[in-house]
């Protein structure tokens, strides 16, 4: 008797490409890997109307949905608007409340909106500006991974991620967390499996923890 295969979907974080998952390897007998990339938002797009125009990617009942950083966000939004077998956030927040200071403070004085995001969104290659070894590395896999770089896009997903205003995150929300995250510290984060030495690209740099745990957390097997 052949076993159910789960459709899983995964969504990256803010600006990144779907590649960010290239490394993610789950056994094909048990597991079919999908990627939605970002869409460019609609002029005042609502982060729920977004997420409405996200969830048009999946085509499966019953799938499972993953999302990185921002991303994280995104596939909580989704939730709201389609049902899905499980929802699993990976370096990122489940309430406002789990905020990193400085958000919360740019979000109170609405110093997000003076981020130079066209800068940002002109700038062609990355490793120009790096100076050392592990700075070029570093701004390589920048490059690579982060091109979704339209000032739009970066805009929008800037304020919504600050601003975003969700208390009470779904009692079955499966968070993964490295103790090693400057984006969002793990001293504000509440109730999530926590990878040890995990940053916040883990995603990336540390796949064969998620190659060897996520079968177990998708099929509530993890002790």
């Amino acid at each position: 008797m052949s076993q159910e295969v789960s459709h899983i979907y995964f969504v990256p974080g803010m600006a990144a490409d779907v590649s960010i998952f290239e490394n993610i390897k789950l056994p094909t007998n048990q597991f079919s890997i999908y990627t939605i990339p970002w869409k460019i938002p609609d002029k005042e797009e609502s982060i729920s109307e977004y997420a409405k125009r996200m969830c048009k990617a999946v085509k499966h009942d019953n799938a499972v949905l993953i999302g990185v950083s921002f991303g994280g966000i995104i596939v909580q939004e989704m939730s709201k608007r389609m049902k899905f077998r499980k929802v699993i956030i990976i370096s990122s927040v489940k309430s406002k409340f789990e905020l990193p200071k400085r958000m919360k403070i740019a979000r109170k004085t609405g110093f997000y909106k003076l981020l130079p995001t066209s800068l940002i969104s002109k700038i062609e290659n990355w490793e120009k500006l790096a100076f050392g070894d592990f700075a070029k590395k570093r701004a390589a896999m920048y490059q690579r991974y982060l091109s979704v770089n339209d000032k739009r896009y970066l805009d929008w997903a800037i304020k919504n991620m600050v601003c975003w205003d969700q208390e009470k995150p779904s009692d079955d929300l499966i968070h993964i967390h490295g103790d090693k995250d400057v984006v969002f510290p793990i001293v504000n984060i509440k109730n999530c499996i926590t990878v040890e030495k995990g940053t916040h690209v883990m995603i990336v740099n540390r796949a064969r923890w998620f190659n060897k745990y996520l079968p177990e957390i998708i099929n509530d097997n993890l002790q």
